[in-house]
């Protein structure tokens, strides 16, 4: 793509066939993870397979919708940047109870649909929040996303967690194929084709895995030609006060997973978010949410595995993913398609899930080559903050003793690790130091004496 000096690279209009392309690219990359959560939450129900059926096609409707409205924005909703929306997986613990307990999917939505609202009210609120986060809290949040995602590539890579043949060598070989493919693809290919290693790496590893028995395609022949959604298919919302009251703590840990997605792709990118931006971000996260509760989904959030191929394919485009979002849009209303989509093999998409959430990682650390580790507490707030993001990662059942609000919020390692950041850098780098203490002491919260790259807004060191 070339850019002119009058259009910034992610408001530029790549030609039809590299929409298209670059699009599907970002489709394939998170079709896993969007699909993932209505089949744990609809199988946890014992729901039937048409009812499992409609739950995905929904989910993928309401995909798309929400991409182009992050994505291409209207009045005070959407960042504007290359985010892909996806559902969370923060919700599905709490929706799973909701659902098994007696409420059922009509307090699921119920709840849903408050947590949305609430998102829309607190944006702004939220917004205001964009001082705390200096390169020393961003770095590290990135970092801890990256780092966090890469068990989801590796799961993948081993055959798909819960699957027959889990870990065994051929799957292990298909994924470390397919990253060949795209490693050489972006070493030796020309521009145009380096930037969809990703797409090329998962087609030439499907080619692959189909005569060696990979993939079934045989739910093709069984999925509809056409679905289509209508607003509460399985019956009005019921709202409940428990139901709604986690269902708030999810809309909390999703806002603050969101920012930092949000400050990422805006590191990326070059353009960075400020209170504004953040704010109508948030705000279309919470009206994704309440489309979500009316057409028979969950809540949405911007997703992670894109924010590391947009780092990785250095495609910036916010058009691109909004092609992505109409290409979303295709599967929801035509079942056949996201049967084809489905039929790629968990393997191959593990090969290329590594590079990509790598990149995320590595991302993080280029953001922090930014601070000032020299004579100050930095060091320390990154290395506790990273400690206690990836300790849910490494260590799943940590906190299975906790209670479920605890849960919600601590086994997200991203929203774990960044609210650790977040407090450490007003212990260390805003409050009143000791005296020898050798950070210097601020004249307020916000106030001048500290590192360069702590103290600094966000937007200003970009």
């Amino acid at each position: 793509m070339t850019t002119t000096a009058s259009v910034h690279p992610v408001d530029e209009v790549p030609p039809a066939r590299q929409l298209a392309a670059f699009g599907l690219q970002h489709v394939l990359a998170m079709y896993a993870g969007a699909v993932a959560v209505p089949l744990i939450v609809g199988g946890a129900m014992k729901l039937s397979p048409a009812d499992l059926a409609y739950l995905i096609t929904a989910d993928l409707l309401v995909c798309g919708i929400a991409t182009l409205v992050q994505c291409v924005g209207f009045w005070r909703f959407g960042v504007r940047l290359p985010i892909m929306q996806g559902c969370t997986f923060a919700a599905v613990a709490p929706m799973v109870l909701i659902g098994t307990t007696g409420g059922g999917l009509p307090a699921i939505y119920g709840s849903v649909i408050v947590a949305g609202l609430a998102i829309v009210l607190l944006a702004p609120v939220f917004g205001r929040l964009l001082r705390f986060f200096p390169p020393l809290v961003t770095g590290t949040v990135i970092l801890v996303i990256g780092i966090s995602l890469l068990p989801v590539a590796g799961n993948w890579a081993a055959g798909g967690a819960g699957s027959a043949d889990f870990g065994e060598p051929r799957n292990l070989a298909l994924a470390a194929f397919v990253l060949a493919v795209v490693l050489g693809v972006q070493r030796f290919a020309p521009v145009f084709l380096s930037r969809i290693a990703v797409l090329i790496g998962i087609v030439v590893g499907l080619a692959v895995a189909v005569p060696f028995g990979f993939t079934d395609f045989g739910g093709i022949g069984d999925a509809d030609w056409v679905g289509i959604s209508t607003p509460f298919h399985f019956g009005a919302p019921t709202f409940e006060a428990s139901a709604i009251i986690s269902m708030l703590v999810v809309a909390l840990v999703c806002m603050t997973e969101t920012t930092g997605d949000f400050i990422a792709v805006g590191e990326m990118t070059g353009r960075g978010v400020d209170r504004r931006a953040l704010s109508d971000g948030l705000r279309a996260d919470g009206l994704s949410t309440v489309l979500g509760g009316v057409f028979n989904t969950f809540p949405y959030t911007a997703y992670a595995q894109n924010v590391g191929l947009v780092g990785m394919t250095r495609v910036r485009s916010r058009w691109v993913v909004a092609a992505a979002g109409g290409i979303l849009v295709l599967l929801g209303l035509l079942p056949k398609l996201g049967a084809v989509v489905a039929a790629v093999p968990a393997p191959v998409l593990g090969g290329a899930g590594l590079v990509m959430f790598g990149t995320v990682a590595a991302s993080g650390l280029r953001t922090l080559a930014e601070v000032d580790f020299k004579d100050n507490h930095n060091l320390t707030v990154v290395a506790v903050s990273v400690a206690v993001g990836v300790l849910p990662v490494g260590v799943p059942t940590v906190y299975e003793q906790f209670p479920h609000w605890f849960q919600t919020v601590m086994n997200s390692g991203i929203s774990a690790g960044c609210v650790t950041a977040i407090v450490l850098n007003l212990l260390f780098n805003h409050l009143a130091g000791k005296a020898g203490s050798p950070v210097a002491e601020p004249t307020g919260l916000m106030g001048g004496g500290v590192e360069d790259g702590v103290e600094k807004p966000r937007e200003e060191v970009v």
